[in-house]
């Protein structure tokens, strides 16, 4: 630091303070005084006074560049320290986990495995759905169907007129009155277009009745994360409302398969069932939803016995009825 460095800060900043300007107008005073006070600008070779400013400009600059380099070096060095404390205490926790697993038996550490494969097992088969019908007839319904092909357009038209003839004959639970049967897909079939689910996805389908080809250019689509847009441009758009629940946007994405626009679109909620595509939409039945081929003879003896345990319990707290081992609890007392 020069020996005069700061020594004119306070004169300086009582002018700056007169100056609404702020720096440019303050540069200009000092200019406008070297010019009616001095002979900088002409009292030299031509071109001297510019090298001189910018000489002296540079050199401040300089400075300034090398205080904040260190100002961004040192933060980076605190996040680079918080990030390692970050580091070691999750570290430290999942070794604290580890301890606290190595500290099963063996065999306990492998029936404890079996009953997370027969939890995963039971989400995966019917979701939050409700389990319907036995373990049998979920079984032979697995063995005896084949795997769900994409339904052609005609053949969702027809199987959305079987779908309001399924609603009308069937025997409907009391809360499920006016819903319509899901389609193959557990979506729903619609005038305008159609849709079908897993657990973690939707796929839409929108066709639109053109003389033309369609081109991406020809159409709208908005997707956030709770509203949907579909439409061609010029015309009002065939859907506009807010999804059944929340999507991720990153993993969304559409394209056009000749006139028709495919939508994908990951569910947030990957344990849940969509009743309806957009909130305007009619109401499916999530309870008809036939949940993705799976079968039990495909489980090892134990498994499989968990799993229909699991799916009896369930069935039996649908019917209010006393699961097994609250059964096992009451015996026990009548004796």
């Amino acid at each position: 630091m020069s020996e005069n460095e700061g020594k004119f800060d306070s004169v300086l900043f009582a002018m700056a303070e007169q100056h609404s300007g702020g720096v440019p107008e303050m540069l200009a005073t000092f200019a406008g005084f070297l010019n009616r006070k001095t002979d900088f600008f002409v009292g030299g070779d031509e071109g001297e006074w510019e090298k001189l400013v910018l000489q002296i400009f540079r050199q401040e600059a300089a400075k300034a560049q090398e205080v904040a380099r260190k100002k961004r070096e040192e933060r980076e060095a605190q996040e680079r320290r918080r990030q390692e404390v970050l580091r070691k205490k999750k570290e430290e926790e999942e070794q604290s986990k580890s301890a606290t697993i190595t500290e099963l038996t063996d065999e306990e550490a492998e029936q404890l495995q079996k009953e997370l494969d027969a939890k995963k097992y039971v989400m995966d088969l019917v979701g939050k759905s409700g389990i319907h019908g036995d373990v049998g007839s979920i079984e032979r319904q697995s063995e005896s169907e084949p795997p769900a092909k994409k339904a052609t357009t005609a053949d969702e038209s027809k199987a959305n007129k079987d779908t309001k003839a399924d609603s009308d004959t069937e025997d409907v639970e009391p809360g499920d009155e006016g819903k319509l049967k899901p389609n193959r897909g557990n979506g729903c079939d619609l005038e305008k277009y159609n849709w079908t689910q897993t657990l973690q996805e939707i796929e839409l389908r929108v066709p639109f009745d053109v003389k033309y080809t369609l081109k991406a250019k020809d159409v709208v689509v908005n997707m956030q994360r709770k509203t949907l847009k579909v439409g061609l441009k010029g015309h009002p758009p065939v859907i506009d409302g807010e999804l059944c629940s929340e999507i991720k946007i990153e993993d969304s994405l559409w394209h056009l398969d000749k006139n028709t626009v495919v939508l994908t679109f990951e569910k947030i909620n990957q344990m849940n069932w969509w009743d309806r595509l957009v909130s305007t939409d009619p109401p499916i039945n999530t309870r008809k939803i036939n949940p993705e081929s799976s079968k039990l003879s495909d489980l090892d003896g134990s498994t499989r016995s968990m799993v229909e345990k699991m799916m009896y319990d369930q069935r039996q707290k649908e019917m209010g009825l006393p699961t097994s081992d609250e059964q096992k609890k009451q015996d026990m007392l009548k004796k």
